[in-house]
């Protein structure tokens, strides 16, 4: 046996994955059955080891003792916070800012991207356009959100090869008019380029396969308070193009905060969009 496999057997013994280090049982017994956010901090009050999320907080803190890597956290970490929401949203929402703000050591998801991209349909032409460029949460006819051009290309690669469409009506490549591309000759074409298929019947066969990554624009003209209820606890979260503003326990409260419009925010829609628009929750408009 290898002196490093040895002295890595020494630092984690399998047994202790499934018992809780003691420094850190005196605050599992406070921890509430509710919805929130918890956070496992370490020496440092700026950047906490790992922010998650439950509709049970303690049930979830408990369930902690899974793995090599969860067991090391748990021994790094000096204490456990947490913060309650009315429900899983606030819980998602709450999460999300966190983690963008605090960094957690442990958190490898819901960072701030450096270039979101989309696909838009200009006179029924994909273009790849960045946020940096128009505003996401108001263009119609964008699909897919992509942390860069080149993922959004790769999207849009992977349907003209599901959908046998013409790279060149896709304008990822440039071709001679009136002649097939070279993919027409291997199968991969139906012919768009060369008149075995009418534009329509292409443009139609993008539409539908674009339309599963369609980014709805926001459907109001403002801000708008998304109620939440939990048992006895009820939150309104703020909310305006897609970015998520804070949560509130009354509309005086939402009132006070800043409601004007930011920029897109891929993570506020993506756990916003569903709520939303499914109409099972109240919302309250703010302007």
């Amino acid at each position: 046996m290898s002196k490093r496999l040895s002295a890595a057997r020494r630092e984690f013994d399998p047994a202790e994955a499934y018992q809780y280090p003691e420094h850190l049982r005196q605050y599992l017994d406070g921890l509430p059955a509710a919805p929130g956010v918890y956070v496992f901090h370490s020496d440092s009050d700026v950047m906490p080891l790992y922010i998650g999320k439950s509709v049970n907080i303690r049930s979830r803190v408990m369930s902690h003792l899974r793995t090599a890597e969860e067991a090391r956290m748990l021994r790094q970490s000096r204490r456990i916070s947490y913060h309650l929401t009315a429900g899983e949203i606030g819980a998602l929402l709450l999460e999300a800012r966190m983690i963008k703000a605090l960094q957690p050591l442990h958190n490898k998801r819901l960072r701030r991207s450096r270039q979101l991209c989309s696909i838009h349909l200009a006179r029924g032409m994909p273009v790849i356009v960045s946020a940096k460029e128009i505003d996401f949460a108001r263009t119609p006819d964008l699909y897919g959100l992509f942390s860069s051009r080149r993922s959004a290309q790769q999207a849009l690669l992977d349907i003209g090869d599901g959908e046998l469409l013409c790279y060149s009506l896709l304008g990822l490549e440039k071709l001679s008019h009136g002649r097939p591309c070279f993919r027409f000759h291997l199968g991969r074409c139906a012919g768009a380029c060369c008149g075995q298929e009418s534009p329509q019947e292409h443009q139609l066969r993008l539409v539908d396969a674009l339309q599963q990554m369609r980014v709805v624009a926001w459907p109001y003209p403002g801000a708008i308070g998304l109620v939440e209820h939990s048992g006895d606890r009820r939150q309104i979260h703020v909310v305006n193009n897609w970015f998520y503003l804070g949560s509130v326990d009354s509309l005086d409260q939402a009132a006070a905060l800043n409601t004007v419009a930011r920029d897109f925010d891929r993570d506020g829609y993506k756990i916003l969009s569903g709520p939303i628009l499914s109409g099972r929750h109240e919302i309250i408009e703010l302007a």
